[in-house]
């Protein structure tokens, strides 16, 4: 199919247009926050990067990474359409995403990084994670054991 604009037109047309984030997978992990009592997380808050979740009390973030756009190592691909802008647009995105990484360590937050394929084939090791560094090894051996 022939393109009826031309590049600075379509170039214009897609510029409109305005990511909405992986909500889905987004919504996948405040629901499994729900269901395991996980609390005193924050979304949409002004950090570098915009994390997906923040636990401030806990100067905790977590991001939800999709697999394409983050360049996930096992299900990660380059389209076969244009590839040279797809490939240094990925590249430029986990470049990114270190950066934002180490700029957020520098100031205090721990990090933790779940890919989107983790979420969805096990999403509670992915809890067990988010558990182990919001409210510490201590904190979860005695919530899985009580007295």
């Amino acid at each position: 199919m022939v393109d009826f604009l031309t590049k600075p037109q379509r170039s214009a047309r897609m510029a409109t247009i305005r990511s909405r984030g992986n909500k889905d997978t987004e919504l996948v992990l405040a629901q499994l926050f729900r269901l395991n009592a996980i609390c005193g997380w924050r979304r949409y808050q002004k950090l570098p990067g915009t994390p997906d979740f923040t636990f401030r009390n806990q100067r905790v973030v977590v991001f939800v990474d999709g697999c394409f756009w983050h360049a996930c190592p096992r299900h990660g691909h380059i389209p076969t359409g244009n590839r040279s802008f797809w490939r240094k647009k990925l590249v430029a995105n986990k470049a990114r995403d270190q950066r934002v990484t180490r700029q957020l360590r520098r100031q205090g937050w721990r990090v933790l990084r779940i890919w989107e394929h983790e979420l969805a084939k096990n999403p509670q090791h992915c809890i067990e994670r988010i558990k182990a560094i919001v409210l510490g090894s201590d904190e979860i051996e005695k919530a899985q054991y009580p007295k």
